[in-house]
């Protein structure tokens, strides 16, 4: 069984027990969530498909860890006018695992 949600503007395909690492939520460690914009759920029952959600389904979450990614360098240059920029960028994430997939 099978979720495609969608979190922080983001598509996600989730199944009970796994973990994933989703773009910077406003939850703590242990907290527990759940996720109302579930696009597609498919099962034993079958598949249901939203318009552009499902109604009455939920993903429940809890919050493993919060953090940042390793840092991506961004380099710019162009050759013969000494021009260099470089900057460095650390994404924010939350981590989470999948509880439970509730049907509607």
């Amino acid at each position: 069984m099978y979720a495609l949600v969608e979190i922080g503007g983001l598509q996600f395909r989730l199944e009970e027990g796994e973990k994933i690492k989703v773009p910077k939520l406003e939850a703590a460690p242990q907290d527990t969530i759940e996720i109302d914009k579930v696009m597609l759920l498919s099962g034993e029952k079958g598949v249901v498909v939203g318009r552009p959600y499902v109604e009455g389904a939920k993903v429940k979450a809890t919050v493993t860890d919060v953090g940042k990614d390793p840092k991506v360098i961004v380099f710019k240059f162009k050759r013969r006018t000494k021009y260099r920029r470089k900057r460095g960028h650390r994404q924010d994430f939350t981590q989470l695992a999948i509880d439970k997939i509730v049907w509607p």
